[in-house]
């Protein structure tokens, strides 16, 4: 069983690597890396671009595009999980958090960008029923400036490496 399942992870490997498929992957993984699931995308983004350095700009848009359409999805899981936040819709911290995002609105969705708490927030905007395009907008913002932020500095710390 073992063998098996080292042999089926190094398929998803040889599937996900960065040379051959490039743009595509990252994608993929930006796009996962949006939803619930605990995935970073800008350690692809930057392989891809130590790789290929020509390919700075349609890598920022591509890893901008999947986490924003993640996010996008995100939102409409949240969209459809009423019954399962009604459980926990007494609690103090929830009644703040709520009120704070119904304050901002879509604005909210700038701070998708966050770890930890960014993926969880266009959820929650799905499930206040949030504009669906001004929430999307605001979170490919957000994605953007982080991918342009975080791909600049790690270039310029690690530059020819």
């Amino acid at each position: 069983m073992e063998a098996w399942f080292e042999s089926a992870m190094a398929a998803v490997l040889a599937a996900l690597a960065l040379p051959q498929f490039g743009l595509s992957t990252l994608f993929v993984v930006a796009f996962v890396s949006a939803t619930l699931l605990p995935l970073g995308s800008e350690p692809a983004l930057f392989g891809l671009l130590k790789l290929n350095p020509e390919l700075f700009w349609p890598a920022v848009l591509v890893a901008t595009a999947g986490n924003t359409l993640g996010g996008a999805l995100t939102w409409w899981m949240g969209y459809g999980a009423h019954k399962v936040a009604d459980k926990y819709s007494h609690s103090s911290h929830h009644l703040r958090a709520i009120t704070w995002l119904e304050r901002l609105g879509p604005k909210a969705c700038l701070l998708s960008w966050l770890p930890l708490v960014g993926d969880p927030l266009c959820a929650v905007a799905g499930w206040l029923r949030m504009p669906f395009w001004p929430c999307v907008l605001f979170m490919a913002i957000g994605k953007f400036g982080r991918y342009l932020c975080m791909t600049v500095a790690l270039l310029y710390i690690w530059p020819n490496h």
